[in-house]
């Protein structure tokens, strides 16, 4: 009532809304320390937020599974805790793929992934990662011996996070961080994979890269080993993970088409990670957000869509050759965006 006397045009209706405003959006930004995050979720807690449209899907590669074209990226966001509620949430929106990593950088990840997991396991396709310790440069030719020790180290790590996750086999199992086109073909690593499978710890090989990625990802279609690779790129091209922007040099993806084609036409599942990693920037590295660094590869459609940066981002590289993207999702408000973002994107390319 006293609002309402000194103000004359607030009525207590859009008072409460305010602060309902204030209250999630706050709760958020202080969650995400994101302020686009904030907002998103603020509109939301009015009811201003977009509706959540209905998921769309796609067989992966050689995996039969018609995964989700939004991939829930487990790693960043369940870092240092259990986030139940998001994933119950990411599910029921459609989500069936979950992909997380090894301890060694995920850390806690894939221990408070493990109730979901165990929860809906027949229902999700599962993804876990890890590296094989190898000390190499990008285009050296692997020996024996090492490759003997970076596959043998690679498929350790697989039985760690079986037992972090409380789960017996885990649908893929990447190696992550692939660099070296020696190691992707080398048979050491492919014994190890068989070996795992075999034993009914894994279905699926595949392998995430944002180093040396074209040569890696061609080298992995002519083994015809690998079911998913999950790739950097951005509208601009290639993702540099040493600059954390796009890879001096490379060609923007709408002319990276022929390369993604082939590999696809390999038999393997391509999935997008970085996307938007370039205009959301790593304030506490120095690097601010770019938000407008891709507005050159749109076109007047795109750019005049009802959508945040991130929302045209992963639109455009949906419709540019990729399976899916994989997104590190941290609020409710993230997970609709993206949604969004990935369900619309036909829309805009037509």
């Amino acid at each position: 009532m006293g609002i309402e006397r000194h103000t004359g045009s607030v009525s207590r209706r859009r008072f409460i809304q305010y602060l309902a405003m204030l209250a999630v959006g706050g709760r958020t930004l202080l969650d995400s320390r994101d302020a686009r995050a904030a907002i998103y979720a603020a509109r939301g807690a009015v009811g201003a937020q977009t509706a959540w449209p209905e998921m769309s899907y796609r067989k992966l590669g050689r995996t039969n599974f018609h995964g989700s074209r939004l991939v829930f990226g487990c790693g960043a966001a369940l870092m240092f805790r259990a986030k139940d509620a998001l994933l119950d949430a990411a599910y029921d929106a459609g989500i069936n793929v979950f992909d997380v990593g090894y301890r060694g950088y995920y850390r806690n990840a894939e221990q408070y992934l493990a109730p979901f997991a165990r929860k809906l396991r027949d229902q999700i396709f599962l993804i876990s990662k890890a590296p094989a310790d190898l000390e190499a440069e990008p285009d050296d030719i692997v020996t024996a011996r090492q490759a003997k020790q970076a596959a043998a180290s690679w498929g350790e790590r697989l039985d760690a996070s079986l037992s972090e996750l409380g789960v017996d086999h885990v649908d893929a199992y990447y190696l992550m961080a692939s660099y070296n086109p020696s190691l992707i073909a080398s048979e050491e690593v492919y014994r190890v994979f068989q070996n795992a499978k075999q034993a009914g710890k894994v279905s699926h090989l595949g392998l995430s890269t944002h180093r040396n990625a074209e040569k890696v990802l061609l080298r992995a279609a002519e083994t015809g080993w690998y079911d998913l690779a999950m790739i950097a790129i951005t509208p601009g091209g290639w993702y540099d993970w040493e600059t954390r922007s796009v890879l001096e040099g490379s060609k923007p993806m709408a002319d990276l088409q022929p390369v993604l084609a082939k590999v696809r036409e390999s038999g393997m599942g391509l999935v997008g990670m970085k996307a938007a990693r370039h205009i959301a920037g790593l304030p506490i590295l120095g690097w601010w957000k770019k938000l407008e660094a891709f507005d050159s590869f749109y076109d007047e459609k795109l750019r005049a869509a009802p959508l945040s940066p991130f929302q045209r981002t992963y639109a455009y590289v949906l419709a540019h050759g990729l399976d899916a993207v994989n997104a590190d999702m941290g609020s409710l408000a993230h997970l609709q965006e993206n949604v969004v973002a990935t369900v619309n994107s036909p829309t805009y390319f037509t």
